[in-house]
């Protein structure tokens, strides 16, 4: 039987693009119709979404991505910027801190998301710095039509802009006014600096050149020194319920730049899943799979309880292994190849049981015990200004309280990409949340909060250190048939990420679904782990479910001991994927808050 679908897979033989707004989407395959290569199709998407979805990306934020040429090996992206050279331990504990701020100057990091889209865009793309930013540039001026969203989280918000961060309320609160769902919004400012970093790139001759400009204006140009300045002289509110200045500097940002790795692999079901190393939370998706390869799927279906149970039990476990031994591996010693070995997850899978586990502790590897969190009471937003707006997860609001008491959990990007030459992008941008960072005055846009990842213990893997990466959730997946490139998926979603992009690709696997049908599946998740954002909280046993399940299979889980949340039928996930299958390019897009859109020809 047809699975339902709410849209039809996007099928063709030109070039497909998904990703989570239908402008992004547009602007992609406006590129590839302009005779733009994959890569140039992905930088310009990315520049759009940082306008589009302001609440969920920015010029300030991070990147990863996998891309691949056609013919050659994929390659990671890392767009993740790093901490600080004066962000150390003790300075934020003389700060008064005892986890991570969740918002604020104090926790920034390296924007690195220009560097990466730039650094692609010169060593694979065809365009040019001005060809690819004049989509971003015309919505930033002429103004975007707001989503519901959008108008949620500024109102959210609005306070903390009028009282403390005024160079917010300047861009989003034009006039002193909330903005609408009627009419259009623009921010000037960001397409005041981006025109200004396309006129500096037209300085020098040739496109790699001008490429290359484009980038010292940012990190050791106007840009850097601007945000330099705006640290260095604004105390600002954070989750801390006091103002504090922040650490970046303009050295940090001059310091830094993207860079290119290899992926992580694991074999699953006749793929070869890819995914960035553990300054990612990806190989958590993985180890995943090593674990859940000793069950019989084949003989579930995507509706079935036991099927959501077991997976919910393997994601307890790499998590919690997550949290024991991820960090950046220039740091520190990650034992990968430990974690996807046959033998520990065998050992592993024992604990998997046919009742919701209420622990479940990291596995012990070698001699050492693994490190485990002391986790110090969280703040609350309550009483502190609405700061309390770590990452997005799924943001949703209830119309009929717009702005006012919606509650915000935030989100982030994606988008999928594959032109007609075969060449492939799938990239996650993040950070740089409206609601999380004053705009820095002059530049339009606010910064990363992916600091927030760091634990401020010096035994933690993914420990405060400067020049450290931020253990930061943000994924991305491509997979491999016969050693070519076939499938790539990823979705917002913070902690999420490594589940719902999990859920997605057994379900193509084991079930047969395609793109789409595989998207509209009911979704689910579970926050049983430590959240990755501030206030680190964890919530034992927890699994929310779409209420699309049905009640007998809400009834079995909570029988297994889950503490299970149902949720209304179109909530949980937010997927985009595109496929070379069959002879066609293949694209789909989450229906879920009616934004995101895949399209192709």
């Amino acid at each position: 039987m047809q699975a339902f679908t709410t849209r039809p897979e996007i099928r063709g033989d030109f070039g497909v693009v998904a990703s989570t707004h239908w402008i992004a989407s547009a602007v992609g395959m406006a590129v590839l119709e302009r005779g733009g290569n994959a890569f140039d199709a992905a930088v310009a998407t990315g520049f759009t979404l940082q306008v589009v979805e302001p609440h969920l990306n920015g010029p300030g934020g991070e990147v990863p991505m996998i891309i691949a040429k056609a013919g050659e090996a994929p390659q990671v992206v890392c767009g993740q910027g790093v901490a600080p050279e004066k962000a150390t331990i003790a300075h934020y504990r003389n700060e008064g801190f005892e986890i991570m701020p969740g918002s604020g100057l104090l926790s920034a990091v390296v924007p690195g998301a220009f560097d990466a889209w730039m650094m692609v865009l010169r060593d694979y793309g065809t365009m040019s710095v001005e060809d690819v930013l004049s989509y971003a540039i015309h919505y930033a001026e002429a103004g975007i039509p707001l989503v519901p969203n959008i108008v949620g989280t500024i109102g959210k918000v609005k306070d903390l802009f009028t009282e403390h961060w005024k160079s917010s309320a300047a861009i989003y609160l034009p006039n002193g006014k909330m903005p609408g769902l009627s009419g259009k919004f623009a921010n000037p400012q960001l397409a005041a600096t981006y025109r200004r970093i396309v006129e500096e790139s037209k300085a020098v001759s040739g496109r790699e050149a001008q490429i290359d400009k484009a980038r010292d204006a940012w990190y050791r140009g106007f840009v850097a020194e601007t945000i330099g300045d705006f640290f260095a002289n604004n105390e600002l509110m954070d989750t801390s319920g006091s103002p504090h200045k922040g650490v970046l500097t303009a050295d940090d940002m001059a310091n830094w730049q993207a860079s290119y790795e290899a992926p992580l692999s694991y074999d699953y079901g006749g793929y070869e899943v890819l995914k960035a190393e553990p300054w990612t939370q990806g190989p958590a998706l993985l180890q995943q799979l090593a674990l859940l390869k000793g069950f019989d799927l084949d003989a579930l279906d995507e509706r079935d309880p036991q099927f959501v149970h077991l997976v919910t039990e393997a994601s307890k476990l790499a998590f919690a292994d997550r949290e024991a031994y991820y960090g950046d591996p220039d740091f520190v010693d990650v034992p990968m190849d430990v974690l996807l070995s046959d033998s520990y997850n065998d050992a592993r899978r024992q604990l998997i049981g046919d009742m919701a586990a209420m622990r479940a502790t990291a596995g012990q590897i070698g001699d050492s015990e693994p490190f485990t969190i002391d986790r110090p009471k969280g703040q609350t937003q309550e009483g502190r200004n609405n700061t309390n707006m770590g990452e997005p997860t799924v943001a949703k609001f209830d119309h009929q309280e717009l702005g006012e008491k919606g509650s915000v959990k935030g989100d982030t990007c994606h988008l999928d990409i594959i032109d007609r030459w075969g060449n492939m992008v799938t990239a996650t941008p993040s950070g740089g949340w409206l609601q999380s960072s004053p705009v820095v005055e002059g530049l339009g846009f606010c910064l990363t909060n992916r600091a927030q990842m760091y634990w401020l213990d010096e035994k933690a893997p993914s420990a405060l250190a400067p020049k450290r990466r931020p253990r930061t959730t943000l994924s991305v997946n491509m997979a491999l048939k016969d050693g070519k490139p076939e499938l790539i998926f990823g979705t917002p979603g913070g902690d999420q990420q490594d589940q719902w992009s999990l859920h997605f690709f057994l379900r193509h696997v084991h079930f047969g679904l395609n793109l789409q049908e595989n998207i509209d599946a009911p979704g689910f998740f579970t926050n049983h782990f430590t959240s990755s954002f501030y206030p680190r909280e964890a919530d034992a046993g927890h699994l929310e479910v779409e209420t699309r399940f049905g009640q007998k299979t809400i009834e079995f889980l909570r029988a297994k001991g889950h503490q299970v949340i149902a949720e209304s039928d179109w909530s949980i996930g937010r997927m985009t994927a595109a496929q070379t299958s069959g002879g066609f390019l293949r694209a789909a897009a989450n229906p879920r808050q009616m934004q995101g859109y895949a399209v192709g020809r």
